[in-house]
């Protein structure tokens, strides 16, 4: 009877003291862990842009650097004015969305970031979608985050999937918001060439990643139309402008 006290009190000493050290493990790596999730974050938008090359390596000091140099981070309305994001939340019902510039050395915008964050099969779909800024074709799209099946939808975190969008386009031959779609297959075996510019091809075996993912870019390319319509009008060129705007 004694040992067999001795062995659940020594049991429970060692439950407590393991838990009190996971507690101070996560605690203590807490601060950590957000940093990497910020700087995988600042990479994929680096990479949406073309800043960052797949074959090289980074350290989280260049990557910092290189976002803070290049990436200016502003928010929109719904008409797709810049907005002071503090001034425009006092009003009841109104809707912000942030948008990041890669801005060059002589403060013109090259091109601008979207974050997407959709439905998936499984889960969320986390990313960056870029755009020129002629406000229609795409730079570059990265995921980040997601939860589709290994070898299947998840084919969608890798390069040959992303490179897919560079220089498609958001707008038909006639100028008019089409949004961009996944094909079921190769683009060329299966959409009419007048429409190919709109269609990236898709994953074998994952058709409802694709739908997936063609509804959610639909829904986030349009409420972001008005920020790219600005863009095809030339309103968003030069970043100097945009910082008086936001004072």
């Amino acid at each position: 009877m004694f040992n067999r006290i001795k062995s659940l009190l020594f049991a429970l000493v060692l439950c407590l003291i393991c838990g009190s050290l996971l507690a101070f493990a996560s605690k203590g790596l807490k601060n950590r862990q957000q940093d990497n999730i910020t700087t995988d974050r600042q990479k994929n938008i680096l990479k949406s842009v073309g800043l960052i090359k797949e074959e090289m390596t980074y350290t989280p000091d260049q990557i910092k650097t290189l976002f803070i140099d290049t990436i200016k981070r502003v928010s929109v309305d719904e008409a797709g004015r810049i907005i002071d994001e503090k001034e425009n939340t006092e009003i009841p019902g109104s809707k912000i969305f942030p948008i990041y510039l890669y801005v060059q050395s002589d403060d013109s915008i090259a091109a601008y970031v979207i974050p997407i964050d959709t439905k998936g099969l499984w889960g969320k779909i986390h990313g960056y979608l870029s755009l020129g800024n002629d406000g229609s074709t795409i730079n570059g799209f990265t995921i980040y985050k997601h939860s589709e099946t290994p070898g299947l939808g998840g084919e969608i975190e890798k390069t040959w999937f992303q490179q897919n969008f560079v220089g498609k386009k958001i707008v038909d031959r006639h100028g008019a918001f089409v949004s961009l779609s996944i094909a079921r297959g190769k683009v060329e075996n299966n959409i009419p060439e007048d429409r190919r510019k709109n269609y990236v091809d898709g994953i074998s075996g994952a058709t409802l990643t694709g739908k997936f993912l063609t509804e959610g870019l639909k829904e986030t390319l349009s409420s972001y139309e008005p920020v790219s319509i600005r863009f095809r009008k030339n309103n968003f060129r030069d970043y100097k402008q945009i910082e008086k705007k936001q004072r």
